[in-house]
């Protein structure tokens, strides 16, 4: 005669086509292999569907004793298959980002960081997969941050408040807004070539690209919104700012491309956006210029975190750092650089006026900006362990296109 059975289940009227199987794997959970546990219930399909749903698991069914209550169904013995199935399973790491491993194996793959992975799955391959090559301890509260301060375009800028420009005036902030966006549309895609190949281990790192993008996302459409707020047509592309652009998209390796975008361009980037803000010619303009700094800041701050965590383990990384200048400036040597119509339509902004003493005032104020950019750039560049006069050699061999 077998054993008396050491629990019992009634699952009075419920069946297994409602949940059923939910509380018998949870009452099976609390024995060990080979607990018995008898099982009542009113359900009329139950003799059927409780010895399928148990043998597809693993466990045995035996009829109820002669002895046993009439309304017992059945006697459940809890196999092994539970158990056998998590043999061999690791926890991917920590859940928190305090303890990351070095290199996560493949094996991790897309398992959720900390979780408890069942051996055997796929070994998806991320070419990212070194700490040190991607890692700044700033990331998740950056992320944080950068998910707490979205913005709406719609609701966020005054885009009905009244205004009127001169035709020309207007044309400089078309203009302008045309080389932002085109400027944005380099600083969307960078950051879209690795979201793919960073490894999850690393998930805050690649939930900042992803809000990053998205602040990109935003900034195109708020500019492009601008540039066509009175009229129907944006300015001139210039070959040679594209050519400059390309040149960031075309970078394959991330730690030079987050330095050439994050630390040099939107550096400069910044530098910009608080001009055009502080001399915009109407209030939408101003908003959207502000908005965006606000963004690109946050950009400049991981840039130059993970690349100072990753200079303090590589005592090669800065001749990399100078290598990618030096590569990038011979590409751009044969350009024209900034367009022509972005540099005279800054002058008008900055100018506020047509009497000679205005435009005088104006390109001032722009030569003003780029020697700001420069200075901006050297102290960056100095922070990465730069010599200050190698810094300013360097920066003065960044893109004229500013970014």
């Amino acid at each position: 005669m077998s054993a008396a059975p050491v629990a019992e289940l009634d699952l009075g009227d419920l069946g297994f086509g409602r949940g059923a199987h939910l509380i018998v794997h949870r009452a099976l959970a609390g024995l060990p292999p080979g607990g018995r546990l008898a099982i009542r219930g009113r359900d009329p399909a139950l003799p059927v569907h409780l010895p399928a749903w148990c043998r597809g698991r693993g466990h045995r069914v035996e009829a109820p004793e002669p002895d046993d209550r009439t309304d017992v169904v059945a006697v459940v013995v809890r196999g092994t298959a539970d158990d056998d199935r998590w043999f061999g399973a690791e926890r991917a790491g920590p859940a928190l980002p305090t303890a990351l491993r070095s290199r996560p194996p493949a094996r991790w793959g897309l398992g959720a960081r900390g979780a408890l992975l069942e051996a055997g799955g796929p070994e998806a391959r991320f070419d990212l997969d070194d700490r040190d090559l991607v890692w700044a301890d700033v990331a998740p509260h950056l992320y944080a941050q950068a998910a707490a301060r979205q913005w709406d375009p719609q609701t966020a800028v005054p885009w009905d408040d009244p205004f009127a420009l001169p035709s020309d005036v207007e044309a400089a902030v078309v203009q302008v807004m045309t080389y932002l966006v085109e400027n944005e549309q380099a600083a969307l895609v960078v950051p879209a070539r690795f979201v793919g190949r960073i490894h999850p281990h690393f998930r805050e790192v690649v939930q900042l690209l992803a809000v990053q993008i998205a602040d990109e996302a935003r900034h195109m459409e708020v500019f492009s919104r601008r540039a066509l707020l009175r009229g129907a047509e944006l300015g001139t592309s210039s070959a040679g700012g594209r050519q400059s652009l390309f040149t960031l998209v075309a970078e394959s390796d991330f730690a030079l491309a987050s330095f050439l975008l994050s630390v040099l361009g939107e550096g400069s980037f910044v530098d910009l956006l608080s001009f055009l803000h502080q001399f915009a010619p109407d209030p939408v303009t101003r908003r959207v210029c502000w908005l965006a700094m606000q963004d690109e800041r946050r950009h400049v701050v991981f840039g130059m975190a993970h690349l100072e965590h990753q200079a303090q383990l590589d005592p090669l990384l800065r001749d990399r750092l100078r290598a990618a200048i030096h590569r990038r400036h011979d590409a751009l040597v044969d350009t024209a650089g900034l367009n022509a119509d972005v540099f005279d339509a800054l002058v008008v902004l900055a100018a506020g006026g047509w009497h000679p003493d205005d435009v005088s005032a104006g390109f001032d104020r722009v030569q003003a900006l780029q020697h700001a950019m420069d200075q901006g750039r050297q102290r960056r560049l100095v922070r990465l362990g730069f010599p200050p006069d190698e810094a300013a050699a360097l920066s003065a061999l960044h893109t004229r296109n500013f970014m």
